[in-house]
């Protein structure tokens, strides 16, 4: 183990032992209530495909609460509550055209746009494509009321992916009749977001439709962007143990400009520029993404079961930076857009094949889901088709259907131990149809990719205040349909010579809570084949490859302790050491690079946040200070970027009343207190050194949320 790993764990004990010592002494009914908040056997989780307790499932799993979501929070970003979990980096970019970037245990690090290697669900329905495309434009994190993660290799589970799940779930809470809830927000750099609630019984059924609206100027040149989401929840008892769920959700975003990464000059020089090519060519995405579905769960007393069935529509404007094929000028870009069909089922049962306290159990099923693009691309000039030249030079439909069932086996043969272990069979068809024959060559194709994956875990409760547990897992992950057609030659089709990544991941940990001090620690390696690298990115366009292989080894630690009545300690701790140990990088047609032993890029070696939330009487008050690593932003391991320095210390302070008939919370916060300049995320080998996204210096905001309830 490496020095710094000791340092950092020896760091992390050294502020949760002190507290769990001071946790001991505070007034018996203060822990008792304490005790029951924390007691990981009470915690009930879903996101392992059938309900079990976070004490008795053999994955690194960790949730957060409402509380935990909004607090004095903004509700703009994923990194406001996801980074308090460790082996969980989200690098904030600033930049709403290409997303946060979210990875775990260092999958999904090469997606410069979007969230890849990782599953995401809105209450059981994918926000994942079948070729493994997340987006996060249907979720508002002030419309969630928990988050559900499993960190580590789940494709025996939910297939396409190698890194974990993230469940969200939506506010289900409603009143007798009907409750509103108002909350606004304003701070620096032009940013706002107002949001509206109203939730309440209808019939025997409750429903819910929440509204908001987000923009921003931007900390940086060419920044601005507008987000509109809505979702409406309608929840129904079909019979006494039956339940229906209905969702659909709208997303917009009509203007969302993309400055782009810097160059180390210009960073020096101005770190609140933008990409002079951006801004010349017009960079500036725009969206729109309707979902509905409709879910049925069914529980007996032998088993249950669970379908849903949904559809997605997505389009997209995408003028980019990237240079077309032929002539070119500093005004000349690419107008790349996509019409988007998904749709989707998922099938799920649980038999009990014992009974008893902790029953044999099976559980089976099956997830199908299709996608259909239609994806052109034109010359450009200034993002518009403007000038006569401006033509089409890309048309192609793109279809992707996954197939895959699994199945699952859990069994308790004493009490204190529980087994589990599961397989399943994935297969991806990938075709693409060529409508653009005006260059006299059809790059119509397919490509079908099969996989299996299969899981085995354990876990051994020795009392509240220690289970360990462990699971060997293997998994997959296959290029987007967006990597297949992105090929340096600016032809259509896909790219013949890119193919999926296999892991092999093994991991074992300890979690636990005594008294008000609740922890976990986890140890865990992954081995990656084929592993799929960005090895450019020019303009905005990124093109990938498959290097031979990389390993994956960290330690993850996390730590929660009430120090007094009034004051809670969070800690969330994540060392990691990803190398390539078979790689080699051709940088001409003559020359290669061997890279083995080089770092992977876009991921520190360590991440950390330190948190402290207080409360007194009607007012709280939360301190968290975030810190990353050093990092390369290129596989060459040339493009050092420094750590976070100070760290990025946020502060948050509200105060929860009655006035009136109405709820109130006013709350203020400061980011970035320090006013440290760092950079908060890195585009992954981007061309001639433009690899630098910086974050905000001191920012501010304020907000009020409302709520009031009509009574019957």
């Amino acid at each position: 183990m490496h020095t710094h790993w000791i340092r950092g764990v020896a760091c992390a004990l050294g502020l949760a032992v002190p507290a769990a010592i001071a946790a001991q002494g505070a007034a018996r009914s203060d822990s008792a209530r304490a005790d029951s908040a924390r007691r990981l056997g009470q915690v009930r989780v879903t996101v392992t495909r059938t309900e079990t307790t976070a004490e008795r499932a053999p994955w690194a799993i960790a949730t957060q609460e409402r509380g935990d979501l909004t607090r004095g929070q903004a509700t703009i970003g994923i990194d406001e509550a996801l980074n308090n979990i460790p082996g969980v980096i989200v690098s904030n970019r600033y930049n709403w055209s290409v997303d946060q970037r979210l990875s775990i245990r260092g999958a999904g690090a090469r997606a410069n746009f979007g969230i890849r290697g990782v599953k995401i669900l809105l209450d059981g329905v994918p926000q994942s494509l079948p070729d493994g495309q997340n987006q996060m434009t249907n979720v508002d994190l002030g419309a969630v009321s928990r988050v559900e993660v499993l960190r580590g290799s789940a494709s025996s589970l939910y297939g396409n992916g190698s890194g974990g799940v993230i469940a969200f779930e939506s506010d289900r809470s409603a009143p007798d009749k009907l409750g509103m809830t108002a909350r606004f927000t304003g701070g620096s750099f032009g940013m706002s977001k107002a949001q509206l609630r109203g939730a309440g019984q209808i019939g025997s059924g409750t429903g819910s439709l929440a509204l908001s609206r987000t923009r921003v100027v931007g900390s940086r040149m060419y920044d601005t962007a507008e987000v509109r989401q809505s979702i409406a929840t309608f929840d129904y008892p079909l019979a006494e143990r039956r339940t229906l769920e209905v969702r659909a959700s709208y997303a917009d975003s009509p203007v969302s400009r993309n400055p782009g990464a810097l160059t180390a000059a210009e960073y020096a020089k101005n770190r609140d520029s933008a990409s002079a090519f951006n801004i010349a060519r017009g960079s500036n995405k725009w969206l729109s993404q309707t979902q509905l579905s409709a879910r049925v769960i069914d529980r007996g007393d032998r088993g249950d079961r669970s379908f849903v069935a949904y559809v997605q529509r997505r389009f997209v404007d995408n003028p980019l930076a990237t240079a077309p094929p032929g002539t070119t000028g500093m005004t000349i870009g690419t107008l790349s857009t996509l019409n988007r069909w998904v749709t989707g089922a998922r099938a799920d049962a649980g038999w009990n094949l014992t009974t008893g306290e902790r029953p044999m159990r099976i559980q089976g099923g099956v997830d199908l889901q299709r996608s259909f693009d239609i994806r052109r691309n034109w010359r450009a000039t200034g993002g518009k088709l403007s000038a006569a030249t401006d033509t089409l030079y890309l048309d192609q439909g793109e279809s992707v259907i996954a197939a895959g069932p699994f199945v699952g086996w859990q069994w308790s043969p004493a009490g204190p131990l529980t087994l589990s272990a599961g397989t399943r069979l994935d297969k991806l068809w990938f075709d693409v149809s060529d409508n653009f024959l005006r260059d006299n060559r059809d790059n119509s194709g397919s490509r079908t990719m099969t996989a299996a994956s299969a899981h085995g875990g354990a876990s051994w409760v020795f009392g509240s205040q220690l289970t360990a547990y462990a699971n060997v897992a293997s998994a997959f992950e296959t290029p987007t349909t967006t990597e297949l057609s992105s090929r340096q030659d600016g032809t259509g089709g896909f790219n013949p010579g890119l193919g999926p990544q296999h892991v092999r991941s093994m991991e074992a940990g300890v979690r636990g809570a005594a008294g008000r001090f609740t922890y976990t620690a986890t140890m865990f390696r992954s081995t990656y084949a084929d592993a799929i690298v960005q090895f450019l990115e020019s303009n905005g366009r990124a093109y990938f490859r498959n290097a031979g292989e990389s390993r994956n080894t960290g330690l993850e630690a996390g730590a929660t302790a009430r120090v007094a009545s009034w004051l809670d300690v969070n800690v969330a701790w994540t060392e990691s050491r990803f190398r390539f140990t078979n790689y080699i990088a051709s940088r001409t047609a003559t020359i290669k690079d061997t890279l083995d032993g080089k770092r992977v890029a876009g991921v520190p070696d360590r991440f950390y946040r330190i948190g402290l939330k207080s409360r007194f009487r009607a007012f709280s008050a939360d301190v968290d200070r975030t810190w990353s690593g050093d990092l390369f932003g290129d596989d060459r391991n040339l493009v050092r970027v420094e750590d976070w320095g100070n760290g990025a210390v946020n502060a948050r302070l509200s105060w929860s009343g009655k006035v009136g008939g109405a709820q109130i919370a006013p709350f203020a916060a400061v980011n970035n207190a320090l006013n440290v300049a760092y950079v908060s995320a890195v585009t992954v080998n981007g061309a001639n050194g433009r690899v630098l996204e910086p974050a905000p210096l001191r920012n501010y905001y304020l907000g009020m949320e409302m709520g009031w309830r009509v009574v019957r």
